[in-house]
């Protein structure tokens, strides 16, 4: 029965033409056609039936009579073609499609490859076999000796690498020669360990009058595989073709799948294009493998071109595929991939299993889409599959990061109540999530069932995910006595729940045991970052007189270039210059996610320590220089912005200061202003998120600015043009606006 033709591929997978690759299957077995023969008939002869057609493809002969043009005229309109004015292959496929000349037009990505004319007596050719290919079994019909085999296994164990003494020993066992070759495959085949194959396997080879046939290099290259020893099935491979044995399906199998697990795709490839040029046909466990190879390489144009090219030929792709295709456009997070593949799942009347629904959850969270994502889990509770550790892990991170709390902590419940499986992972994620949301008394009832558990107690990342949770809320207590719990049990701390308490009491200005934590970590060979050491900063920016030294030792022994950067920020005397250079030596050295806090958390240093007037600004300007803080400033017809999302609250000032100042020379220039005027903070969905909105609404008090909260759009302040020009005028001029 012919396989149901498969659904069109998403928008995203369209492409420009390409050169077709040199294994490609249709060139490959295309033959010329054999000469027609043309059989006449006159019209003076009496008529009779017509001789039986040579072909069962070829149409029943006419009641009627014809004339001899009439019956040559379809052939001329089909088969003829001079050869002396033959067009090329790209011409032939621009006719074919319409085309008058240029550039051809995208390619699309069709229900099923483009037809070709194939010699109609005899079956079209398939780029696939449909049914695995069956293992070679002995042509002998005696059964072997399995008293001997488990001699000769025994003494290939005794006598280790000395090949002369097995050859001994094998003579003792088979006095009449060498063993048969169905006892060969058997003694081979049973050998577990690797090493002892390969050592049989070698000393048949040096027998004289023992033939090496394929089916002896496929069972060692099996049990090499299983040995993970990809290098050596990779040189037996290269050994075939040197000594001319055949490689069967199963060879090919064996290496590509060999070469895709030590991660050499290039090699995979290579050799399935090979498999292609000798003309054996790959079975569906060969196919998938390599979609999976193309789907790793982020070639997503080959695996639908491969898909598609077997579904043509009637292959039925199983479980394996479709998770290989779901994972490739969960990657890319392709959302319309991953319809695509349900769709094709659907025509293929193929039923998800448990890895395939794992590998679609995956894909969904990173296609961002949380709904679909809790549609599709619980379509798999209603086929009756049992969620493992892995599900009930992609679902809670899809949860988390969509910050749909409700449905985690529903799934939570359901976890408990039907008692699934859970892991470390799991109960990691949970804890994350809760952190990301602030879900504090559900992290304690999740903390606490895993100390009550046997098999999942805590571990570093669990007590790093409820020091967050108590630092987030500004519980510097409860996070120091964790901390402390931590280290009797004997759970190594790691760098993040040190960066978290340390801000929580830095925050709380309780210096001296934040820099105590810091000495208690660095002895525990915590080794510190670049998220630590901004850290390390805002704790700076907290410190009174006489606090910043301990502080600023502490951060010396993480990183003495920026406690460089800081001293020179105090002096008067150094220049712009040094300080631009100094600051950009740093940031080259710094992790890109940590550049943006360092100048946050420095310019928060320079305003709190009382540094020189202006060093604040300088960093400001050098922070827009390098690119630090993208998309500060928006203008809109009727409406110019300021965001300061992403800045410090001292960064956040300044970033205003500096705002003010511009507007004040556009009034100067004459420029048109626009009606409405806003500045977004941001509130944050976290419910202990530090409120930026609630320091900024403070700092816009104090210096009576125009600026009012806007009742629709939390953490954004509005001003009309009337007032803030008002207020610009008669509150802050321009040499004030710096001061």
């Amino acid at each position: 029965m012919a396989a149901a033709a498969p659904s069109p591929a998403p928008p995203s997978l369209l492409h420009p033409p390409k050169p077709p690759p040199s294994f490609t299957v249709t060139n490959l077995f295309r033959k010329p056609p054999p000469r027609p023969t043309f059989l006449c008939y006159s019209t003076s002869t009496t008529p009779g039936p017509p001789p039986a057609p040579a072909s069962p493809a070829s149409p029943p002969a006419s009641s009627s009579t014809t004339s001899l043009s009439d019956q040559l005229k379809p052939i001329a309109l089909t088969l003829l073609r001079d050869k002396r004015d033959r067009p090329t292959d790209a011409k032939e496929d621009q006719e074919r499609d319409g085309g008058q000349g240029g550039s051809p037009p995208p390619l699309r990505l069709s229900r099923k490859p483009k037809s070709t004319w194939v010699n109609p007596s005899r079956p079209r050719p398939r780029v696939l076999s449909l049914h695995r290919h069956p293992r070679a079994s002995p042509t002998t019909g005696a059964d072997p000796d399995f008293k001997r085999v488990a001699l000769v296994s025994r003494a290939l164990g005794e006598c280790g690498d000395d090949l002369a003494a097995f050859s001994a020993a094998v003579g003792e066992v088979f006095p009449e020669g060498l063993p048969s070759r169905d006892d060969a495959l058997v003694i081979l085949g049973g050998l577990r360990h690797w090493q002892k194959a390969l050592l049989f396997f070698n000393w048949l080879k040096e027998q004289e009058g023992f033939a090496m046939e394929t089916i002896f290099y496929n069972v060692v290259m099996k049990s090499l595989r299983l040995g993970r020893q990809y290098e050596l099935v990779d040189g037996l491979a290269v050994e075939m073709v040197d000594r001319g044995v055949e490689l069967d399906n199963i060879t090919y199998s064996t290496v590509i799948t060999c070469a895709k697990r030590r991660r050499r795709f290039d090699l995979a490839i290579e050799w399935f294009e090979r498999m292609y040029k000798t003309g054996v046909m790959p079975d569906e466990v060969t196919y998938s493998a390599v979609l999976d190879v193309y789907a790793k390489l982020g070639k997503v144009e080959e695996v639908i071109s491969l898909y598609e090219r077997g579904r043509a030929s009637g292959w039925k792709p199983d479980a394996v595929a479709f998770a290989v295709l779901g994972r490739m456009f969960g990657e890319a997070g392709d959302y319309d991939g991953i319809r695509y593949v349900l769709e094709e799942m659907k025509g293929a009347g193929v039923a998800p299993n448990l890895v395939v629904y794992n590998t679609l959850l995956e894909a969904m969270g990173k296609a961002g889409k949380p709904g679909l994502a809790r549609s599709l889990f619980d379509e798999m509770l209603s086929a009756g599959l049992t969620p493992n550790e892995k599900t009930l892990t992609a679902l809670t991170k899809i949860y988390g990061k969509a910050r749909w709390s409700r449905d985690a902590l529903e799934l939570w419940e359901k976890m408990r109540a039907n008692q699934w499986p859970m892991d470390f992972i799991l109960y990691n994620t949970l804890l994350s999530m809760c952190a990301d949301v602030g879900l504090e008394a559900e992290a304690e009832k999740l903390f606490a069932d895993m100390k009550a558990s046997e098999r999942c107690t805590p571990d570093s990342f669990s007590y790093t995910a409820m020091i967050n949770i108590y630092a987030s809320g500004g519980k510097p207590d409860e996070a120091k006595q964790l901390f402390d719990e931590m280290l009797n049990n004997g759970v190594q701390p790691n760098v993040m729940s040190c960066t978290c308490l340390i801000q929580c009491l830095g925050k709380a200005r309780r210096i001296e045991d934040a820099v105590r934590v810091f000495d208690v970590a660095f002895e525990n060979g915590v080794v510190p970052d670049d998220r630590l050491c901004a850290c390390l900063l805002s704790v700076v920016a907290f410190c009174k007189e006489g606090q910043v030294d301990m502080v600023l030792q502490c951060l010396e022994r993480a990183n003495a270039k920026l406690v460089g950067l800081v001293k020179m920020l105090g002096h008067e005397t150094v220049g712009f210059n040094a300080v631009k250079a100094w600051f950009r030596e740093i940031l080259n050295e710094t992790e890109v996610d940590a550049r943006r806090p360092f100048c946050n958390c420095l310019i928060d240093v320079c305003r709190n320590q009382n540094f020189p007037a202006g060093r604040a600004h300088e960093l400001f300007a050098l922070g827009n220089l390098y690119g630090l803080y993208p998309g500060l400033h928006s203008k809109a017809s009727g409406e110019w912005s300021l965001n300061l999302k992403s800045l410090s609250i001292g960064a956040a000032h300044i970033a205003f200061e500096e705002w003010t100042k511009a507007l004040c020379k556009y009034m100067e220039g004459g420029e048109s202003l626009p009606q409405i005027f806003t500045v977004h903070t941001g509130t944050g969905s976290h419910k202990f998120s530090q409120g930026l909105a609630t320091a900024f609404a403070t700092h816009l008090e104090k210096m009576d600015a125009p600026f009012r909260p806007n009742e629709d759009r939390r953490g954004c302040f509005m001003s009309t043009k009337e007032e803030l020009v008002s207020w610009l005028r008669d509150s802050v001029s321009s040499s004030a606006v710096v001061a």
